[in-house]
């Protein structure tokens, strides 16, 4: 099992930038697709952006795409959310998310089994 850990998060003003990290413990991170997804107040939990174990494939919903950024650093065993040019519409609980198994990626929500705590973000208009 995966532990994950989400710092960061915050309040942040439309049109500027914001970058998430996510510490995961537990088991061979650089084996393991990561992502993030969100949820705004009265909606559904919806993906974000996912990245491939390695790194070489990434995948964004495309209400991000272009404005959001996933990275990995396998060696710190942390995935990063580089958010940029933030809308209200942006503000949700965003939570980083493990794959299920090695070596797989995709962008399905039911693909990842297990979740950080969530991290607050909000912007303002």
């Amino acid at each position: 099992q995966v532990q994950l850990v989400e710092p960061g998060g915050g309040l942040v003003q439309a049109g500027g930038p914001l970058r998430l990290s996510c510490a995961a413990s537990g088991r061979t991170f650089s084996s393991y697709a990561m992502g993030w997804f969100r949820q705004a107040p009265g909606k559904e939990r919806e993906f974000v952006a996912a990245i491939s174990w390695g790194g070489s494939n990434t995948y964004y919903a495309d209400s991000v795409k272009g404005r959001f950024t996933i990275s990995r650093d396998n060696a710190k065993n942390t995935v990063y959310l580089q958010m940029n040019s933030l809308k209200p519409e942006d503000t949700a609980v965003y939570y980083c998310a493990a794959y299920k198994v090695p070596y797989r990626s995709s962008r399905n929500e039911a693909d990842f089994g297990s979740w950080g705590q969530g991290t607050q973000v909000t912007v303002s208009s």
